[in-house]
């Protein structure tokens, strides 16, 4: 061996020894370290976990993974291609690859304990919103009728959300979308309306799923109303998959449900990915004894490949599945018990503090307090709690008329759950919340009193900026109130950061 490699060496490269031609060819790159590689990116995530120590993270659609869902995310699996499924694939090479689709396949079945003969799942789809369109893709298709709830109640973008004047999502643009709504009074889902509604449009498929309501979806209900209208019932159970795994939901939407999408990172506590459970067998058997079997598997991957996506993100599946088998067990039935009660909590805390939560309470992860009575927008209630170190999301409370200026904030507990903040330290959080908004109406009232204003209003830009710049001297100086809402804000952010670096951070240690 040695001798042909000499030989090939004289007649291409004379000059060169074959241990410099191999040090030229390879690129040393490859396994230099990020620190070697790319000093300002590894700068910046550091900047983000130093962030996520030292904030409290109550935003409902986020959590933590775990270390090991992160080193599966990072793993060698992310270099395979490998179109299409199982035992059918385009490329060569993927032997292993399949075994990884077909235990995360295994492992999503028996974690929500379905029986595979009954239910089959797609593991493959790249996120939560590709997942929906897949399934009206395959189900619904072309300008077929959906009904999800109005994402101005609490339903998501992906549930067909139009306006009056833009098809804003894709899900309202190729498909016919009608929205179902909350009571304006309790801000729970009409569910009279809703049947009535389909009534009228009769829709090929109905979506039972929320991005932002704080109750029990009543399951049986939907069922009722889809099996009127000879509907499809889809469970979008992005937000609560977690607690389906953990066993702290009433009733499963895989008992009423045709159809169950989900995210992997939210409450599941797992990487950025999705899946689509779909019912399989017998659907029917007709009185002629005939049996009529569902047909959405064929249809529901073909939809996902080659219909929208291509290759898949094998790393992501991989990643899926070790959160897969971390939700199996009694620690993480224990981890779901604590986010609702976590919630819970926070939510009597608020209560307890004079705020106005929506629904009265929550039975999930999240809870949407109503600024309204304060006076004070959602927007600049999330800047002032950005800047102590709390992070939320903003989101439109019964009354509100525009998605761009909400009236509410929507708190949730997955990740501080994750971080192994307890009941007792939501009183802390309730505490820190209201100093912040107690704050914020300060602010809102100095700058009234500095440029009064017939509409009696602050605009986002001016509250930003005062919440955001430093005051000069002169202007401190001249109003002593400016240092007491700075001092407020820069002391009220040091408590923050000292009580929330005080709970360990899953994950890798500095990255």
């Amino acid at each position: 061996m040695h001798e042909i490699r000499e030989r090939f060496r004289l007649l291409h490269y004379p000059t060169l020894t074959f241990g410099d031609m191999k040090s030229n060819s390879y690129d040393n790159n490859l396994n230099k370290s990020l620190e070697e590689v790319d000093v300002e990116i590894l700068q910046l995530i550091r900047e983000v976990k130093d962030t996520q120590k030292s904030e409290i993270e109550l935003i409902a659609s986020e959590n933590f993974a775990s270390k090991a869902v992160l080193e599966a995310l990072s793993c060698c699996a992310h270099g395979k291609y490998s179109e299409g499924y199982p035992h059918s694939r385009d490329y060569g090479g993927d032997e292993v690859i399949d075994k990884i689709e077909l235990l995360c396949q295994k492992r999503a079945l028996e974690l929500y304990e379905l029986d595979p003969n009954k239910w089959g799942v797609n593991v493959k789809v790249y996120s939560g919103s590709p997942a929906n369109f897949a399934v009206y893709t395959a189900l619904v298709g072309p300008h077929g009728r959906i009904m999800g709830l109005d994402l101005i109640d609490g339903g998501h973008l992906t549930h067909g959300f139009m306006t009056e004047k833009k098809r804003v999502s894709a899900s309202s643009l190729f498909f016919e979308s009608m929205p179902y709504k909350i009571d304006p009074i309790t801000g729970l889902i009409n569910y009279d309306d809703l049947e009535r509604s389909a009534k009228l449009f009769k829709p090929k498929l109905i979506i039972a799923g929320i991005t932002c309501y704080s109750r029990h979806l009543d399951y049986p209900r939907f069922r009722a109303i889809c099996d009127s209208q000879d509907a499809i019932l889809m469970a979008d159970m992005s937000h609560v998959s977690g607690l389906v795994a953990g066993g702290q939901v009433p009733i499963s939407p895989f008992i009423f449900s045709d159809i169950v999408t989900t995210t992997t990172h939210k409450s599941l506590r797992g990487p950025r990915g999705a899946l689509v459970f779909y019912r399989k067998g017998i659907k029917n058997i007709k009185a002629n004894g005939e049996k009529e079997l569902y047909d959405y598997e064929k249809l529901i991957n073909e939809a996902v490949f080659p219909g929208l996506q291509s290759g898949s993100h094998n790393n992501v599946i991989a990643s899926v599945a070790v959160a897969l088998k971390m939700a199996h067990n009694e620690e993480f039935k224990r981890y779901a018990k604590q986010i609702i009660v976590n919630s819970r909590a926070l939510c009597k805390e608020l209560q307890d503090l004079g705020y106005h939560i929506v629904t009265g309470g929550t039975d999930n992860h999240i809870l949407l307090v109503n600024l309204t009575p304060i006076h004070l927008t959602g927007s600049k209630a999330i800047k002032i709690l950005e800047k102590i170190g709390i992070a939320c999301s903003k989101y439109t409370v019964p009354g509100d008329k525009s998605l761009l200026s909400p009236s509410g904030i929507r708190l949730g507990t997955p990740a501080v759950t994750s971080r192994d903040m307890r009941d007792a330290d939501m009183k802390t959080v309730a505490r820190f919340i209201h100093s912040a908004l107690t704050l914020g109406i300060g602010i809102q009232k100095y700058l009234l009193n500095k440029n009064p204003n017939p509409e009696n209003l602050v605009n986002l830009k001016d509250f930003s900026a005062f919440v955001d710049n430093e005051p000069k001297n002169e202007e401190i100086s001249h109003d002593s109130k400016i240092m007491v809402l700075k001092k407020g804000i820069e002391n009220l952010g040091h408590e923050v950061k000292t009580f929330a670096s005080g709970f360990p951070l899953p994950g890798f240690e500095n990255f």
